[in-house]
């Protein structure tokens, strides 16, 4: 995985997995006292970072970040840990993308991904023109998605349902919000006229 670091000179790290497709671009406009890793394109789960320096961590993951950091182990206390849209189980046809969620992901090009982005990602114009594009190339999304479903493979047997609360536009088309209300109960919180991206 790729790394980005938003140093604040604070003694505080917000761990953040970011969703599949992004990139640093996407975030580094976020707001926070703390100093933020951003972590995505997820070929590998290689997380070559020096924690030392810092006394308090807190987690983020978003979309497919959630199962990234279901399986990535650290070797220190993280004090609060949050999903947002997403789930572990990435790849379950219940709990996660469907095949139908996953074709239509698999199968954007250059032609349809505005169309997707505004459509599945975003609610309102409004949000539409404060959204941060990821600068990546299709190719490298696509790369990636094959090697998220690889890791999911070798992985599900290690996922672990690690969040304290979850957070879920009402509207979200990605991941069906009633399941998700079965799996993560009374942490599940929803957000009104939400759909996938709720950084606004």
């Amino acid at each position: 995985m790729k790394k980005y670091l938003i140093n604040k000179n604070s003694d505080k790290l917000l761990i953040f997995f970011t969703g599949w497709g992004c990139d640093e671009y996407e975030f580094e406009h976020l707001e926070t006292d703390s100093d933020v890793l951003l972590l995505y394109d997820y070929t590998d789960l290689n997380l070559d970072f020096d924690f030392s320096k810092y006394k308090e961590f807190n987690l983020i993951a978003f979309s497919a970040g959630v199962f990234v950091a279901s399986v990535v182990n650290f070797n220190f206390e993280i004090n609060k840990r949050i999903a947002i849209s997403g789930n572990p189980y990435l790849f379950d046809e219940k709990l996660g993308l469907s095949k139908e969620i996953q074709n239509i992901l698999y199968n954007i090009t250059e032609k349809t991904a505005d169309d997707f982005a505004r459509n599945y990602l975003v609610k309102t114009d409004e949000e539409w023109q404060s959204f941060h594009h990821s600068k990546r190339t299709l190719e490298s999304c696509k790369q990636e998605f094959d090697s998220l479903k690889n890791l999911y493979t070798i992985h599900k047997q290690n996922i672990k349902d690690i969040y304290d609360k979850a957070l879920f536009g009402k509207d979200d088309m990605l991941f069906n919000v009633s399941n998700q209300k079965d799996f993560y109960g009374k942490r599940l919180n929803l957000i009104n006229n939400a759909r996938h991206s709720l950084f606004f």
